[in-house]
């Protein structure tokens, strides 16, 4: 019997990206950089420890210099490792923070930047659940601290520089609840989100207009989050965290289509 090839359609350029092998892809400089790696994982470092020198680096995977200093280049550009000069300098093991990660991912956008309906397609999907996570979960301090968020755009702005500023602190307080999520992975995606919006154009375009509407509504919405947070009541602060994430989704595409609106007049 001749076996037949089933006939499938081609293969895009990105999608041969994310199949082919990575060690086939990989420069030298990268793949040294994966071996550092492996040796900071077997050796259990930890952040501040320090590396062995570049003498015994080269030496250890028969590397030209130049190599080992490229490789050493991308790990601290990962945040990964820290260098230090003078007496007692050397390179060491850094403990990449999820601000630097994310801005490494914002990157990634950077000439294709996703629109708010990518965003909050996201947002409605995973904040309700950090909601429902921490409801009855979070510490007085902690409570106090998103309080004091609320508390800086709990009042009308005086003008347009400080109707900015609350802006953000609206966006900071879901960071917050973000950070706070047990589930790093998803606190996480939540806070690039988070990121991905204030380095939108549109969306400081938006927070920046001096005309906005709803302020008290999405305030209530925050109220009400927290006093479910509080008590623990976690299905209501799953709802809570979902009605407000469409509300700030119809509320930012409604004020993007005013814009585009008043630019084509």
């Amino acid at each position: 019997m001749t076996a037949t090839i089933e006939k499938t359609k081609p293969i895009s350029e990105d999608e041969k990206r994310l199949y082919v092998p990575a060690e086939r892809t990989r420069r030298r400089p990268e793949a040294i950089a994966e071996r550092i790696k492996d040796f900071i994982r077997t050796e259990r470092l930890l952040p501040g420890d320090r590396l062995p020198q570049e003498k015994t680096l080269i030496e250890e995977f028969k590397a030209a210099k130049g190599t080992v200093r490229e490789a050493m280049k991308t790990l601290e550009t990962q945040g990964l490792i820290y260098t230090r000069s003078g007496p007692g300098g050397g390179a060491f093991v850094a403990q990449p923070s999820a601000q630097h990660a994310m801005e490494l991912l914002g990157a990634y956008f950077f000439f294709d930047q996703p629109n708010l309906s990518e965003i909050y397609a996201i947002r409605k999907a995973l904040e309700p659940e950090i909601a429902a996570l921490l409801a009855g979960h979070l510490r007085p301090a902690q409570l106090a601290e998103l309080e004091s968020t609320i508390r800086i755009y709990d009042q009308t702005p005086e003008n347009v520089d400080e109707q900015y500023r609350q802006r953000v602190a609206e966006l900071d307080f879901h960071s917050q609840l973000a950070q706070l999520c047990p589930n790093r992975l998803l606190g996480f995606l939540c806070g690039l989100m988070h990121n991905l919006l204030r380095d939108l154009p549109l969306a400081r375009r938006i927070y920046a207009d001096p005309k906005p509407t709803s302020r008290e509504e999405g305030l209530l919405f925050q109220y009400r989050l927290m006093a479910a947070l509080k008590d623990g009541r976690s299905e209501e602060a799953r709802a809570i965290a979902r009605e407000h994430m469409d509300f700030a989704e119809r509320y930012m595409l409604a004020r993007a289509e005013a814009l585009a609106n008043e630019e084509n007049e």
